[in-house]
């Protein structure tokens, strides 16, 4: 490409790029593949056609059809053909999220601010048993005793009592999964 060259191929792109949007907005879904992922493999396609050839398609919007529909097949084909390793299952939307990921994070801390808001609505001593319980340091049972003032022998019914008053208190809010696993 000469000295106007690379003004010519900035018109070139920017005739292109309605086109290129809406070709690969009509083909990604059929493809299985995000059109903005099309589009940026049809742009390197071009780019790498004026690289070799030096010129550009010498009917460019027949061009680019073309090479939409290539890489709408070659998307096809590769998803077709991918599988997941044996000792990867493929993700479940459904399933839990993956130890680690931020959704993961998200949902096991709801879990726990969720789980510490219905421990203050436990009756009588309770909040102050199971608060104990749930202290990061995991204290023992006779230092638990002792910060409450009662028995270490009857530390131990008193968190089971606490643990059925909760355990009935969160079964009432959580809705029982239903057949096939849906709630109601």
């Amino acid at each position: 490409m000469g000295c106007g060259g690379a003004g010519a191929v900035r018109g070139l792109l920017a005739s292109l790029a309605p086109l290129l949007a809406a070709e690969s907005d009509a083909e990604a879904p059929a493809a299985g593949i995000e059109a903005g992922d099309l589009e940026q493999a049809v742009w390197l396609r071009l780019l790498e056609q004026l690289h070799d050839t030096g010129t550009a398609p010498e009917r460019p919007a027949e061009w680019l059809r073309r090479a939409v529909r290539a890489e709408a097949r070659r998307a096809r084909r590769t998803s077709d053909r991918e599988r997941p390793y044996r000792d990867e299952p493929g993700h479940d939307p459904g399933a839990a999220e993956p130890p680690g990921s931020p959704e993961h994070s998200l949902m096991a801390a709801e879990g726990r601010r969720s789980l510490r808001a219905a421990v203050t609505r436990t009756p009588g001593r309770c909040p102050r048993v199971l608060a104990a319980m749930l202290d990061p340091e995991d204290p023992t049972y006779r230092e638990i005793a002792g910060e409450l003032g009662i028995s270490q022998g009857s530390l131990g019914p008193m968190r089971s009592r606490c643990l059925g008053c909760l355990r009935r208190m969160l079964a009432a809010e959580v809705p029982a999964p239903g057949r096939g696993g849906r709630v109601r």
